[in-house]
């Protein structure tokens, strides 16, 4: 899989030294003009009077330290589960749109509670769930109930990051759909996309519009879900937009868009420290960067990060960077480094505020990423959080 970020704006200019290692570190500035850019598309898409709203995918980035930026611009927040609801309802402002593939019974009132929207991925648990709701609205809850749809349109690039794929447990098939399975409904949720540009939505849509077109009058609210690349440099905002239009106008609902690494796309770096270097075969590095700990997409994609200033003359020599653990294949990539290939060297891949940071673990003891931000408009730089022994020993028991 082929990054389809990488620019590294203004961390061209940032100091590695300044921090710590290994650290992410969060731009303000970016986050904000990524917000404004999504905000922008929604704007725009709304002027004729449509009803347009786009949510922050916690799923993706949930520093909830720069909650205050994704409030000014976005209408809220989607979550995962309980605990992403609870996090969002402490730190975000907004609405919150609650999905899980399967709800704990024992979970549902709470989440009831905290959320705008609650979506089930099922017939069979939302007809479960039937009391749990009843009671919710008679205590006055105001939540609305959705469903996910699997609209069966595989567009992903890789099969196990596609919700469409053969298989997938992930929503309810969409060539299944009957009025037994419509009563109650009131929203519409699909998520089919994954960094992806406009014409995979399209597809997507042609595909969904038919099979839900008799329930138009029924539904409130369509959520499109995320995957959609709004930020990118090459993304068809003005596309996106006359399409968002036309959907509000032909369905009558309230359109949703959740987009998760668009918010924090190009908007956080992760810097690392070369400790030991060697050869077999061909010049191989450990570093404080593991990818089976910070970076477990790079091995579940897979895929290789771009780095902050990599060489492009082919006569250098590249290096096989991989982590500290005692894990085989944690093995970053080979990379023709922007410094002399020695113990001590700084380095730092690009677009990691999205994902790397949320999947972050432990294993074998590595320590956890410190967290800065720093705004490069004004070069103010805070250092938020950092990972003590007492971080990874509080996990166990």
């Amino acid at each position: 899989m082929q990054t389809k970020a990488g620019d590294p704006g203004a961390f061209a200019q940032f100091d590695l030294s300044r921090v710590e290692s290994p650290a992410f570190v969060v731009d303000a500035a970016k986050l904000r003009a990524n917000c404004q850019i999504l905000a922008q598309v929604r704007d725009a898409a709304a002027s004729d009077g449509a009803a347009i709203k786009i949510y922050g995918a916690l799923k993706a980035f949930s520093m909830w330290s720069v909650a205050p930026i994704l409030g000014e611009y976005l209408d809220g927040v989607c979550a995962s589960g309980l605990w992403e609801a609870r996090l969002a309802s402490e730190f975000y402002d907004g609405e919150i749109a609650t999905y899980s593939a399967a709800f704990k019974p024992e979970e549902l009132d709470e989440i009831c509670r905290l959320s705008d929207h609650v979506i089930f991925n099922s017939p069979s648990q939302l007809k479960r769930a039937a009391l749990i709701l009843d009671h919710a609205a008679t205590t006055g809850g105001d939540v609305s109930v959705g469903l996910r749809l699997n609209p069966m349109v595989p567009t992903g690039e890789v099969p196990k990051y596609d919700p469409s794929a053969p298989g997938s447990r992930l929503g309810f098939p969409i060539d299944q759909l009957n009025e037994e399975v419509m009563e109650g409904v009131e929203g519409i949720h699909f998520h089919n996309l994954c960094e992806q540009t406009f014409s995979p939505l399209k597809q997507t849509w042609d595909r969904v519009f038919d099979a839900i077109e008799p329930w138009f009058g029924q539904l409130k609210w369509i959520n499109m879900g995320g995957g959609h690349h709004i930020t990118r440099a090459d993304y068809e905002r003005s596309e996106l937009i006359e399409f968002l239009k036309d959907a509000a106008a032909d369905t009558g609902a309230e359109i949703i868009l959740e987009p998760g690494e668009a918010v924090a796309l190009d908007a956080g770096i992760l810097v690392g420290t070369l400790l030991d270097t060697g050869f077999n075969d061909m010049p191989v590095g450990v570093t404080d960067v593991s990818a089976t700990c910070h970076m477990p997409d790079v091995l579940e994609a897979p895929y290789r990060p771009a780095m902050l200033g990599e060489l492009e003359d082919e006569s250098a020599i590249p290096i096989r960077l991989g982590g500290p653990s005692c894990l085989a294949g944690d093995v970053i990539g080979d990379y023709r480094l922007p410094v002399p290939a020695e113990a001590g060297a700084r380095f730092a891949f690009l677009d990691q505020a999205h994902y790397s940071m949320v999947k972050t673990n432990t294993f074998n003891g590595v320590q956890l990423p410190s967290i800065y931000l720093w705004d490069s408009d004004t070069d103010q730089l805070e250092l938020v959080k950092s990972f003590e022994y007492e971080d990874f020993k509080q996990r166990l028991s």
